[in-house]
């Protein structure tokens, strides 16, 4: 019964572990108000600035991470191939430029570490003091 029990724990952490949140992260001098409908229109391409005016430069982590997914699904309530159809739609009729896509987590704090007028989404296990978490999902 021990050993079972052991088992049972040790499932149990590592099922939150894989299940963290995923963090919408912005650059720590960014202090613009961001809720949950203005990501979805940054995300959707519906907003292209933060409402002080700047520009926003949007980021993602490849379509094939579980975080991206989840995000996706949480934040923008679309799938990813909702969203590949959504935003191949924008492109051919010249209407949007999708987000630029990073590969790691690392790779997106860094580059909203460089730009006020950034945003991303990262595993809220990989978040550091190098930026400023907006939402969680």
């Amino acid at each position: 019964m021990n050993a079972y029990k052991m088992l049972v724990i040790t499932m149990l952490v590592l099922s939150q572990s894989a299940f963290a949140e995923v963090a919408v992260i912005v650059n720590s001098a960014n202090n613009n108000n961001i809720d949950g409908k203005l990501v979805k229109k940054i995300y959707l391409g519906k907003t292209k600035a933060f409402s002080d005016g700047g520009k926003v430069k949007v980021y993602t982590l490849p379509s094939s991470q579980d975080d991206t997914e989840y995000f996706r699904k949480k934040a923008l309530k679309k799938s990813n191939s909702q969203f590949k159809s959504y935003w191949s739609k924008l492109a051919f009729t010249g209407k949007g430029t999708p987000a630029t896509e990073l590969d790691t987590a690392a790779e997106i704090i860094a580059a909203i570490k460089k730009d006020p007028k950034a945003i991303g989404f990262v595993n809220s296990n990989d978040v550091n003091d190098e930026v400023r978490v907006v939402l969680n999902y």
